[in-house]
């Protein structure tokens, strides 16, 4: 038995003998005082002159199930499978992401909070699956598979139905912010139908949240992946600022300009990607994609510069018989000299290309 558990068992077993005593004595002859003995330990006191009958109380205590006892299991992760229900999309966990809880629990020589894992049948590869925990999963596997083999996952076994299973994932999610706003508003959507029936005040008052609050991110996870492309990562999709696109999507006309915009953002955006630049800021990409519907969507630049803030300092627009059209964008962090050598950088490239002023 746990230690905790017997601690608990011996303070169970302690309340007992205190209401034993505190019953009338049956008259008899007073004796006289007992010789003084040394004193016992705390615990021992606690439990000294306890009957049988307390005994048999606690633990039928145990067996109501008014004590709980709790089962915690060394397992190999790789026995272990994901439960999909999860906000949490493993295949997004990296073990750069991951670097300050793999660190700990090295520091720790071992996993100190357990994750609640629960039992499955009909997979021949696994025997559990994580509910909460995910991270924790990854990072064990990770280090076994890095010089650290014997690292084993340390689980707490639970009996859960798949509603309780999300909603015991979605209040450990809720307090991490490396759980995006899109990944927790896809989970709410697949749960809305698969536990609730598609009943939002229902799945509102079980999870406890505003009713609002679950429409507006039942709305965003409707945003299509053709659109989310255009971001430079799905996590930059926050609720606030893109309700608006995904009220604006719900327009036939408006959707078709706002995909046409997209599919310009997600190649523009691949190319920074493709030369190691940051990606197009979240802001800017949202400012376009809402901008698509009411007139031409702003042509692709012929060539752009990032500052290190991430923003995007000079960008080339237009190369023609007149000249070249470069535009220098304010708040990006850039000085003079940074300026410079971009411009110099641009026109290197046309050259290059044979757009350059020398043709």
């Amino acid at each position: 038995m746990a230690r905790t558990q017997k601690d608990y068992l011996a303070d169970l077993l302690a309340e007992e003998a205190a209401a034993e005593a505190a019953q009338p004595a049956a008259e008899a002859a007073p004796r006289p005082a007992p010789a003084a003995e040394p004193e016992l330990p705390a615990r021992l006191t606690r439990t000294r002159g306890t009957t049988l009958l307390g005994r048999e109380s606690a633990l039928a205590r145990v067996a109501s199930g008014e004590v709980r006892q709790v089962t915690q299991l060394l397992l190999d992760p790789a026995k272990v499978r994901i439960w999909p229900g999860n906000a949490r999309v493993y295949a997004h966990l990296t073990e750069e992401n991951v670097r300050e809880l793999i660190d700990s629990i090295v520091a720790e020589n071992g996993q100190k909070v357990p994750a609640v894992v629960r039992r499955i049948e009909g997979d021949p590869e696994h025997d559990y699956e994580v509910i909460a925990g995910t991270r924790r999963h990854f990072a064990i596997s990770w280090l076994r598979a890095n010089s650290y083999p014997d690292m084993q996952f340390v689980a707490q076994v639970a009996q859960l139905d798949d509603e309780a299973a999300f909603r015991l994932a979605d209040l450990e999610n809720r307090a991490r912010k490396d759980v995006s706003d899109l990944e927790r508003a896809r989970n709410y959507a697949e749960a809305l139908r698969a536990h609730y029936g598609n009943h939002l005040t229902r799945m509102a008052e079980r999870l406890k949240l505003s009713k609002g609050w679950l429409s507006k991110m039942i709305k965003v996870a409707g945003i299509p992946d053709a659109v989310i492309a255009a971001f430079a990562s799905p996590a930059d999709v926050q609720l606030k600022p893109a309700y608006p696109l995904a009220q604006a999507l719900d327009d036939k006309n408006a959707a078709k300009a706002i995909h046409a915009e997209a599919r310009l953002l997600a190649r523009l955006q691949a190319e920074r990607r493709g030369s190691g630049q940051a990606g197009m800021p979240a802001s800017d990409v949202l400012r376009r994609l809402l901008a698509a519907p009411i007139g031409p969507a702003t042509p692709e630049p012929l060539f752009s510069w990032t500052a290190p803030s991430g923003r995007t300092a000079l960008s080339v627009l237009s190369v023609n018989r007149q000249g070249v059209t470069v535009r220098l964008h304010a708040g990006a962090g850039a000085g003079p000299d940074a300026l410079a050598d971009a411009l110099r950088e641009a026109l290197e490239q046309l050259d290059r290309e044979g757009r350059g002023l020398q043709r």
